[in-house]
C-alpha cells in the first residue's frame, strides 16, 4: 500500500485535511516532525508506531535516514504516514521524499496540507490579496544564508508588485529588507510579523520594512511584507479565551466535546485526563445479568453517560427496557440516551442525585441504578427511605490515570483547571503538586470536594454540563 505524505498544516489541528485524518486513523506507523501539532498523533490506532524523524537544533536527522525509513517502512508493506508541519511541497522537503520513494518502486501519495503562507496571515486578520492593494503574492524562503543572498532576486521581487510572503527569514530580516528597499520598496512599507500562528500562543508584531531588522521577533514566523500587511482585520486573536491555557481532568474518551468548544474560544487547552473509564471489577458479569432483567423493574435510573454506555452495550436492543421507564440525572446523560433510541421519561432541573430525589413520584416498586463503582449513596439510600427497591449494579470503574511529564509540566503555567467529578479533583491532586488559580467545577458535589481537598472553588456551573461549565469559565476568564 502506498506511504502517504501528510500536510498536517501549520499548527491549529482542526486544519488537518479530510484526507489526512482518514489515512491517520489507518496507519501503522506515523513519521512526524517538530513543526506537526502533537494532538494530531492521537488521531492514529493506540497500536501504531509513532517515530519523531524532526530535525532538531543538536540532533537533526539527516534526509537521506528520512528517506530510507519511508522506503523500508512502505516496501514491509506498513500502512506509513509521514507527518509534516504546513505542505509537503512547499518548503517541507517532501518532493525529495517522493523522489526517493518514486526511486525504490514504492507506491506514495500526496495529501496537501494548508500552507502557513496564507493561513498564519489569514489568523492574523490579513489577508495576501486584497482589492485595490495587492493582486498578487509570491512566498519565499529566508531559512539559509545562500537562499537570501543567492537564490532569491530579491530586488526583482520589490519590483514585482504584490504582498511578499517570507518563510523561516526571521534570522535574516535585515539582509531581507535592507535588499528589498534597494530594490525600490519603500522604507515604509507595512510589515506584519506573526509568531506561532494559528496556535494558542499566537503573536503578531507589526511595523514597517525600514524598522524590520530592529523588531523584536523569533522563530517560527510568518513575515508579510506589502500593503496589506497594514491590514487588521483580527478575529483569531480576539476571541474570549486567547492567550488562557485551560486544563482538562476529565477521561480522555470523555473529553472531545469539551475540548473542542475550548479551542474554539481560543483557549490552549491541556489535555490531563486523570482518571479513565475501566470494567467493574466482576467482568461485567453483574450488570449483563441486570440487563437480561431490564423488563421486570418499574425504573432504571442513570447517574452518568457512562452508565448509559456500559448498560446499552449489555442488552440486544432497547426492547430489552419493557414497560421500565427511565430517569436521566441530567441533560447530557439524557442525551446519551437519545442516541440510543431511549427517550428518559424524568430529568431533573437540578442535576445531582437530590434533584432527582425532589422530583421522584410517589408510589412504590423496584429501581435499577447502574452506577460506577465509587458513587454517592445518596440516591439508592433516599429511594429505600420512600420505599422503593433498589438494585445497584457496578457498571464501570474510573481508575488514576497518570499523565505523562510533558503535560503535566503544563499545568504550571495554566489560568484554569476544570473538574467534571469528585474522582478527576482526588486524582489531578495526586499527581499535581500545581494548581491553577482559578478552580472550575461542574456542580455542587464536585465543588465540595475540591473545597474539601483544601481549594478555592472560583466557578461552578450552573446548569451542571461541561458545556455550561465552559461559557461560565469564559466568562470569568474573558472578562
Amino acid at each position: 500500500m502506498p506511504v502517504a505524505l501528510v500536510g498536517a498544516g501549520p499548527g491549529d489541528p482542526g486544519l488537518l485535511t479530510v484526507r489526512g485524518a482518514q489515512l491517520l486513523a489507518a496507519a501503522d506507523v506515523v513519521f512526524y516532525d517538530s513543526l506537526a501539532e502533537a494532538s494530531l498523533l492521537d488521531l492514529a490506532p493506540a497500536t501504531a508506531e509513532r517515530r519523531f524523524v524532526g530535525k532538531r537544533p543538536g540532533a537533526p536527522m539527516p534526509q537521506d535516514e528520512i528517506n530510507a525509513l519511508l522506503v523500508e517502512h512502505g516496501r514491509a508493506g506498513r500502512r506509513v504516514v509521514r507527518l509534516k508541519g504546513g505542505d509537503p511541497f512547499v518548503f517541507g522537503r517532501g518532493g525529495e521524499e517522493a523522489e526517493a520513494l518514486a526511486a525504490a518502486g514504492v507506491p506514495f501519495e500526496v495529501v496537501p496540507g494548508v500552507t502557513s503562507a496564507v493561513a498564519v496571515p489569514a489568523y492574523a486578520g490579513i489577508p495576501v490579496t486584497h482589492r485595490g492593494l495587492a493582486t498578487s503574492f509570491t512566498v519565499v524562503t529566508g531559512h539559509s544564508r545562500h537562499a537570501v543572498d543567492a537564490e532569491t532576486d530579491w530586488e526583482s521581487l520589490a519590483r514585482a508588485g504584490g504582498t511578499i510572503v517570507v518563510l523561516m527569514g526571521v534570522a535574516h530580516r535585515a539582509e531581507i529588507a535592507a535588499r528589498l528597499m534597494a530594490g525600490g520598496l519603500a522604507p515604509e512599507t507595512p510589515v506584519a510579523a506573526v509568531h506561532w500562528g494559528t496556535r494558542p500562543d499566537q503573536t503578531t508584531t507589526r511595523t514597517t520594512l525600514v524598522a524590520l531588522e530592529h523588531a523584536m521577533l523569533e522563530p517560527p514566523a510568518v513575515i508579510v511584507i506589502g500593503p496589506v500587511a497594514g491590514l487588521d482585520l483580527g478575529w483569531y486573536e480576539r476571541r474570549p479565551l486567547f492567550g488562557r491555557r485551560v486544563v482538562v481532568t476529565r477521561a480522555r474518551e470523555q473529553a472531545a466535546d469539551v475540548v473542542t468548544r475550548l479551542r474554539d474560544l481560543g483557549a490552549d487547552v491541556v489535555e490531563l485526563p486523570v482518571i479513565g473509564i475501566a470494567e467493574p471489577g466482576d467482568g461485567g458479569a453483574a450488570l449483563r445479568a441486570a440487563g437480561a432483567r431490564l423488563a421486570t423493574y418499574d425504573w432504571v435510573v442513570f447517574t452518568s453517560a457512562n452508565a448509559v454506555t456500559a448498560l446499552l452495550a449489555s442488552v440486544r436492543d432497547t426492547r430489552a427496557f419493557g414497560s421500565a421507564r427511565v430517569a436521566a440525572v441530567g441533560t447530557r446523560t439524557a442525551e446519551v440516551l437519545a442516541s440510543h433510541g431511549v427517550v428518559a421519561d424524568l430529568v431533573p432541573e437540578r442535576f445531582v442525585a437530590e434533584g432527582l430525589l425532589d422530583v421522584w413520584p410517589d408510589g412504590a416498586g423496584t429501581v435499577l441504578v447502574p452506577r460506577a463503582a465509587s458513587a454517592r449513596e445518596v440516591l439508592p439510600d433516599g429511594l429505600r427511605a420512600r420505599g422503593w427497591q433498589v438494585d445497584v449494579v457496578e457498571a464501570y470503574r474510573t481508575v488514576p490515570v497518570r499523565p505523562p511529564a510533558p503535560q503535566l509540566a503544563k499545568v504550571g503555567g495554566a489560568d484554569a483547571v476544570m473538574f467534571s467529578s469528585s474522582s478527576t479533583v482526588k486524582h489531578f491532586l495526586a499527581v499535581s503538586e500545581r494548581v491553577p488559580p482559578v478552580v472550575a467545577c461542574i456542580g455542587p458535589v464536585t465543588a465540595h470536594a475540591a473545597e474539601a481537598a483544601g481549594l478555592h472553588v472560583d466557578v461552578v456551573a450552573e446548569e451542571h454540563t461541561m458545556a455550561a461549565l465552559v461559557d461560565a469559565l469564559a466568562r470569568r476568564l474573558g472578562g
